[in-house]
């Protein structure tokens, strides 16, 4: 990861150990601790470091897209490692205990939620994330954006979408989605919504057979949720909230695929 941090290249030179910071930064995701609870004498022995220090490192990779570099060329380089025989879309609401960026109230968990959609490839393993969007809100919310931002990831990391069969829940049976995956090319396999009289009329092709894989993505969702930070969202700014994911994408990607 450290490589991919960015660095000031002007001013002071840090002191600090960065790997431990980085260390630091995931013991938080994994534990759920607050930042002042770090153990920062287990990793700084001879030197006195804060946790606002940490914290002020978590917040500018965040901003400066250094965690998000890290996910793209990870990806990038370990490619032959995916499956992308199809891959799986899915929304996850989130609870929120503060009010922050993309933060709205949702009837069916009965509490404030954020809401992101996932892309995962056919071995439950995350590839992408749209922006996130109030707990208000539908999974087709905004969808030709979310879409965009996935697409322009998957890009990034030289992955090609063009062919790719996806499969999607009944939450994204909409002529404009199926409309906008042919236009990219991607191969739609989504769930009738048998309350959408257009998709009953329009008899969309669904392969039972291949919507099972969809799991994977129900899977992805519960290896991200070992990540204590990410069960409940107590984070203001939705780019740090996006970037702790990232961080989890990448523990699990190295672990999983020991890269």
């Amino acid at each position: 990861m450290l490589p991919h941090l960015s660095i000031g290249k002007r001013g002071f030179k840090t002191k600090f150990d960065l790997i431990k910071v980085v260390q630091l930064i995931i013991k938080r995701l994994k534990t759920g601790c607050q930042w002042r609870e770090l153990s920062l004498k287990e990793y700084f022995l001879d030197q006195k470091i804060s946790w606002q220090s940490i914290y002020y490192y978590f917040n500018k990779w965040s901003k400066d897209g250094s965690f998000k570099n890290v996910w793209i060329n990870l990806l990038s380089k370990n490619k032959k490692s995916l499956d992308m025989s199809c891959v799986q879309l899915d929304g996850s609401h989130t609870r929120c205990r503060l009010a922050g960026e993309a933060v709205g109230y949702q009837g069916r968990k009965k509490s404030k939620t954020t809401n992101i959609i996932f892309l995962c490839d056919n071995q439950g393993q995350m590839l992408a994330m749209g922006s996130p969007k109030s707990g208000t809100n539908h999974d087709l919310f905004e969808i030709d954006d979310v879409l965009n931002e996935i697409l322009q990831l998957l890009e990034e990391s030289d992955i090609s979408h063009q062919g790719l069969f996806l499969n999607a829940d009944a939450g994204f049976d909409s002529d404009d989605f199926r409309n906008l995956l042919e236009k990219n090319e991607i191969i739609a396999n989504i769930k009738v919504n048998t309350r959408n009289s257009s998709s009953v009329d329009n008899d969309y092709y669904f392969d039972p057979k291949l919507y099972k894989r969809r799991f994977k993505i129900e899977k992805a969702n519960a290896w991200i949720d070992s990540f204590k930070s990410l069960l409940i969202r107590f984070e203001t700014s939705a780019i740090n909230w996006i970037n702790l994911h990232y961080i989890a994408f990448t523990v699990i990607f190295i672990k999983k695929m020991k890269v």
